[in-house]
């Protein structure tokens, strides 16, 4: 059974074609058609190689940008690192400075049986002024004992426990310090006061005290050792009718400011006891 007579007649048009292409190229006749269908493919040529670039384009884009991020949070970490730890070098500075001062201090008075204490602590209320430090009976620390930094006088141990103890500063009320002028040598008494400095009261009237003065401890009474600053006195009250004068005393240790402290234990007050609330309310 043969072809069908359109079958042979398609193959004979399609050889025909195929011989007229391959015979117009070998005459370079087909370059004009070749020429046409470049120009009509060869926008679609370029924006496909132009999507194509754009896609390689943003894929390395996106690595680069993770990479830099990647980067940053690292440079990042070590920034904080860098941070903590000039924080915790600095810290160690100024706890060197005050142990330093403190050494200085134990060196300059070596009689004294020194302790230091951490500041863990404060109770500030208006009516009490004390800190709570990290020290108590198991350093023996006892009721009593002076309480002084490389600046000056603190205060005194008001109560203590195993562990810790609470002292008792020289601007709460109850505190009272026989104190001299070191000038003029006038003797007197400086009290804690609710609010504002402690004041030096019973200074002799005919006294010569002036803004400036350096006041210490006297020794009397055996409450604290003598010679331990209090402070400098900002303030003189006279008054022709009084038989005292009194003077306004900034205290030369940061007592609102205090880490560190150190605790006399070699020193025993003659008398530790606190006036009553109704003597001090009577005084």
């Amino acid at each position: 059974m043969g072809w069908p007579r359109h079958r042979i007649a398609l193959l004979l048009v399609l050889a025909s074609i195929s011989l007229l292409g391959f015979a117009l190229q070998q005459t370079d006749n087909l370059r004009p058609v070749e020429a046409l269908a470049a120009s009509l493919t060869s926008p679609v040529q370029t924006a496909l190689s132009d999507l194509i670039r754009n896609a390689r384009g943003f894929s390395v884009s996106f690595q680069e940008a993770e990479a830099l991020r990647d980067h940053n949070q690292e440079l990042q970490e070590l920034v904080d690192k860098l941070l903590i730890e000039n924080v915790r070098l600095r810290e160690a500075e100024i706890e060197n400075v005050e142990l330093r001062r403190q050494l200085n201090f134990k060196q300059a008075n070596p009689t004294y049986d020194l302790v230091s204490a951490s500041v863990i602590g404060r109770d500030s209320n208006g009516f009490l002024n004390s800190i709570i430090l990290d020290r108590g009976h198991s350093d023996g620390i006892e009721r009593g004992m002076p309480v002084v930094t490389s600046q000056g006088l603190v205060g005194r141990i008001a109560e203590a426990t195993d562990a810790t103890s609470k002292a008792l500063l020289i601007t709460d009320p109850s505190s009272s310090v026989n104190a001299i002028t070191q000038s003029s040598r006038s003797t007197g008494i400086v009290q804690g006061r609710p609010a504002g400095a402690p004041v030096m009261k019973y200074i002799p009237q005919g006294d010569e005290v002036n803004v400036g003065d350096i006041v210490l401890t006297s020794g009397l009474g055996g409450n604290f050792p003598n010679r331990i600053v209090i402070g400098q006195i900002v303030e003189v009250r006279r008054q022709d009718i009084e038989l005292f004068q009194s003077a306004a005393i900034q205290p030369s240790a940061p007592l609102e400011k205090l880490e560190m402290v150190m605790v006399m234990r070699n020193f025993q007050p003659s008398d530790i006891s606190e006036l009553s609330s109704e003597e001090r309310a009577e005084e």
